[in-house]
């Protein structure tokens, strides 16, 4: 058990049936943030009690033989090929990826795009089913849609321990549909035509207009989250390069979707946070790995999005944050998995 002081929106600036907004290029938003002290257990603890369908979240052991994940050329070679390997094990019925998206985060002042540490879902319905509509040939979708899919994170630590500054995730069963605010994801208008990609056409904004929306459009969507006195968190303590968390962010047969099922889990919000019990001298937290997968019937699709960040490197200078987008096809007809995980002990 730790401690951690955690940033969910504060419901006092939020105004009933006004727009709530982010800025991906700045940290601006429209309403500001409540900070919490709260306890965070280790999941190692209990590693039995938790899984994608009945608490949200689920942690694997699964060795990487990736080293190089700065090296574009090298990921896509490499790597690649061991997150569809891991996509098959845990996913019954994967046939088949597709990458078709990376993008790159600078965290350092001279960033335009830079993550933003807040308890947070990365997905909301309209937006899962819009990344349904972008990345499924046209097709096909109508058909996915009506099966079941799910959105869901897959986080590494990548060169040692995640242990100053770790990932924590939220029990979904410890929260309430009123926990969920939605908060439109505001990007820069730029001409770009037929052109959808934003790395290296990115700019830090005007500080004049950093408080109005004018030049910004509606590119996605996202949950913030509201303080509920009876959220349990959790974290996985030294967490290691060998270990992957599953994170959902969504599931079209959750409790509370049209077609859900009383007690799958929906989401897990989540956030990193510093850890205070953190020895003097720990090198810092390099890299996460984030998979995003889509599921329609059992394992008949998945899309899946690999990320990394890097906060720091060991020498304190700043990292990067990169995006691997994936549309993995598969075969209907399999047996559902069950969603459980296995924390290691």
């Amino acid at each position: 058990m730790t401690t951690g002081i955690f940033k969910y929106l504060d419901p006092a600036t939020i105004v009933e049936h006004e727009q709530v907004w982010g800025k991906v290029d700045t940290d601006v938003t429209s309403y500001a943030r409540l900070e919490k002290t709260l306890p965070v257990a280790n999941i190692r603890d209990t590693p039995d009690a938790f899984g994608t369908d009945v608490s949200g979240f689920a942690v694997f052991n699964s060795p990487t033989k990736g080293k190089l994940f700065h090296d574009d050329q090298v990921v896509r070679r490499d790597y690649y090929d061991e997150v569809e390997a891991l996509l098959r094990e845990k996913i019954p019925g994967v046939k088949k990826v597709v990458i078709f998206d990376h993008t790159i985060r600078r965290n350092d002042p001279g960033s335009a795009r830079q993550p933003v540490q807040q308890v947070h879902v990365d997905q909301t319905p309209k937006a899962a089913e819009s990344r349904v509509r972008r990345h499924v040939p046209a097709s096909e979708v109508d058909d996915l849609l009506q099966r079941r899919y799910q959105l869901i994170n897959v986080w590494r630590p990548i060169s040692h321990p995640a242990t100053d500054f770790p990932l924590a995730v939220v029990d979904w069963r410890s929260t309430s549909p009123r926990d969920l605010v939605e908060v439109k994801l505001l990007y820069p208008i730029r001409d770009r035509d037929q052109d959808d990609d934003d790395r290296g056409k990115e700019v830090l904004p005007d500080p004049a207009k950093a408080r109005t929306t004018e030049g910004y459009e509606v590119k996605g969507e996202t949950y913030g989250i509201l303080h509920n006195d009876s959220h349990r968190l959790y974290y996985v303590k030294d967490m290691t390069p060998d270990e992957v968390m599953f994170i959902k962010c969504f599931d079209s047969m959750s409790e509370g979707q049209p077609r859900g099922k009383p007690g799958i889990a929906a989401l897990t919000p989540h956030t990193a946070f510093v850890d205070p019990q953190t020895p003097e001298g720990t090198p810092a937290r390099q890299t996460e790995l984030r998979d995003k997968y889509l599921q329609s019937g059992w394992a008949e699709c998945i899309l899946a999005t690999l990320s990394w960040e890097n906060k720091r490197d060991v020498n304190g200078s700043p990292g990067n944050y990169q995006t691997v987008h994936i549309y993995h096809p598969t075969l209907s007809g399999v047996t559902a998995p069950n969603g459980a995980g296995a924390a290691l002990n």
